[in-house]
């Protein structure tokens, strides 16, 4: 269980918040880490993302449902969280159209891609939950 009162979970619990985008890492068949930039929400202490079912992550989470999380760093390559959980493929979740908080958050977004909240919600019709388990951050360098 990852601790978000101390001073890194509570960073990483802001960004979670604040960001649009997060960059999921999962690990091909031949052992190839796999990042991509992806939609999600945060849910009872999981994140929650959809994926077209053809997708390869889909096969990756499958194979090995170990894969890390994190966010883009500022501009001087600080600010790194990177959080490792455990993915699965859940079915059990409502569609995203009918998700609030998904919709909410992303609800602009689908309409500039030219699509309705419903067609988005029967494309990325597959839904994934990570559970996180272990969260590292990067340590600044001590000054002289």
């Amino acid at each position: 269980m990852i601790n978000f009162n101390d001073e890194l979970g509570a960073q990483t619990m802001e960004r979670i918040i604040a960001e649009r985008v997060i960059w999921l890492t999962t690990v091909s068949q031949n052992g190839v880490p796999q990042p991509r930039p992806v939609w999600f929400i945060w849910e009872n202490g999981d994140f929650i993302m959809y994926s077209t079912p053809q997708a390869r992550k889909l096969s990756h989470i499958a194979g090995n449902p170990n894969v890390s999380l994190h966010f883009n760093t500022d501009e001087n390559g600080y600010n790194v969280q990177v959080i490792l959980g455990k993915a699965k493929i859940d079915p059990s979740l409502p569609a995203s159209d009918l998700n609030k908080l998904y919709s909410t958050k992303y609800g602009i977004e689908i309409l500039s891609l030219n699509m309705s909240e419903e067609k988005y919600a029967r494309v990325f019709n597959t839904g994934i939950r990570i559970t996180p388990v272990k969260l590292r951050g990067l340590d600044p360098i001590p000054a002289e």
